[in-house]
């Protein structure tokens, strides 16, 4: 029995909300990010993928950048005891490390690992098992994009814990969301007291555009395209079918932000079948699977400023790819 994994399933990822997200997903030729991590075979490509590519796994700077953050997190708070919250948790590895250093330094952690993937959620548990007893570990299988209900959520653990420090990490999320849907959802989460500790990945050098064109190859490689393209595969696309181009373009909500994006196009018709519905692509015809915002710290802090976030530290790497951000909602 000690072997049992209990997790926690969202009404957003529910069988039917499934369902209903991957039909709108194809109707509108727009892909929602979650059906990139649905299954084991996408999570291990995805892993591959930050393992080989991640800032965070491949510069000793950017790995130093994150305990620096690590460290003021944990040493925010009275409580002796810690409620980790890993929003989109992923792996799990930079959350683990965060949970090491509370138990380090005295303090007893709690952590909920959230994802929208089943598999991820697993791997992270897996790895944080390493840190902290079963018992204290709360895995909840979450859509983020449309769970309008987190606060309640999570306000059930502080009923629980009421005496805990809480602390939000939300690792390499923010570039996967627009910030008018993400940003408010974080905003309503944080409660007086609470931390959130999230990462962003920037655009290095004064000239924005030169600095999101430099990071290009990060996403237009071998292991980022058999990831995207598993997707396709999966409901009936094949390699043949057309080609996947990745641009850089404006935020269609005019926010003064660049993202990079993945689009395939079709080289000739190709009808798709799920359950009753059809699709037909005609040729030329474009879908939408990922997106990636590019920030700045800048942009960064006048994004959050509009939904009463403030930043009470940051870390940028050397290189100025990456930054992590300590904040606190205002009141």
């Amino acid at each position: 029995m000690s072997q049992l994994a209990h997790v926690a399933i969202h009404p957003s990822q529910f069988p039917e909300k499934v369902r209903k997200d991957l039909i709108e997903s194809l109707r509108t030729r727009r892909i929602n990010h979650k059906f990139h991590y649905d299954s084991i075979k996408q999570t291990q490509q995805w892993l591959a993928l930050h393992q080989a590519f991640s800032p965070s796994r491949t510069d000793a700077d950017c790995a130093a950048t994150y305990d620096r953050s690590f460290k003021a997190a944990a040493a925010h708070g009275t409580s002796q005891h810690v409620h980790v919250i890993g929003l989109g948790c992923g792996g799990g590895q930079k959350d683990t490390r965060l949970l090491r250093l509370l138990r380090k330094s005295g303090r007893e952690a709690t952590y909920t690992p959230s994802d929208v993937s089943t598999a991820m959620v697993l791997v992270a548990r897996q790895v944080a098992l390493t840190v902290i007893p079963n018992e204290r570990c709360f895995p909840l299988v979450c859509d983020l994009a449309s769970a309008n209900d987190l606060s309640a959520v999570f306000g059930r653990t502080r009923e629980i814990l009421p005496k805990a420090d809480r602390l939000v990490t939300f690792f390499g999320m923010i570039p996967n969301f627009e910030p008018q849907l993400i940003l408010p959802r974080l905003s309503d989460l944080l409660r007086r007291g609470d931390r959130l500790l999230f990462s962003a990945n920037l655009a290095p050098g004064p000239d924005y555009l030169a600095g999101v064109r430099k990071i290009l190859p990060l996403y237009d490689n071998a292991l980022t395209r058999d990831w995207l393209m598993t997707f396709l595969l999966d409901v009936g696309v094949k390699d043949s079918d057309g080609k996947l181009r990745f641009v850089i373009e404006e935020d269609p909500d005019g926010n003064d932000l660049l993202r990079i994006a993945a689009y395939f196009q079709f080289s000739r018709a190709r009808k798709i079948s799920v359950d009753n519905h059809i699709f037909d692509f005609a040729n030329r015809e474009r879908i939408r699977l990922f997106f990636s915002y590019r920030h700045t710290p800048d942009l960064i802090r006048t994004m959050l400023a509009q939904h009463r976030l403030e930043v009470l530290n940051e870390w940028i790497t050397e290189s100025e790819e990456e930054g992590v951000f300590l904040c606190s909602k205002r009141r």
